[in-house]
């Protein structure tokens, strides 16, 4: 998949490159997310592993071996690039919302 593909991040997206700061697998993801959005945003299993596929095809995370019980990941530098670069958009909306709309 193109990085053209990830210009806009989904809440999903974003939220799981989030949690990826620290080594987690699928479940530790899922429970954090749902955690920090205050349950708004629960993953379900095919979204989240279809998107780490993506990820993991694009060098945006790693499969990391904590244990043989199940597969890790963390970001990686081009990934915390990308969402670096969602949140620099995200303060752009909220900067032009705030100087252009009449309140």
């Amino acid at each position: 998949m193109a990085r053209d593909q990830f210009q806009t991040l989904t809440e999903p997206m974003y939220f799981t490159l989030l949690a990826l700061g620290q080594v987690r697998n699928g479940a530790e993801i899922t429970a954090w997310v749902s955690e920090i959005t205050k349950g708004r945003i629960n993953l379900a299993p095919g979204t989240l592993y279809a998107l780490l596929a993506q990820f993991l095809e694009n060098d945006f995370i790693t499969r990391v071996e904590v244990d043989k019980k199940g597969k890790y990941y963390m970001i990686t530098d081009e990934g915390r690039e990308l969402l670096e670069e969602e949140v620099e958009r995200l303060r752009l909306l909220i900067d032009n919302y705030e100087n252009h709309f009449d309140k």
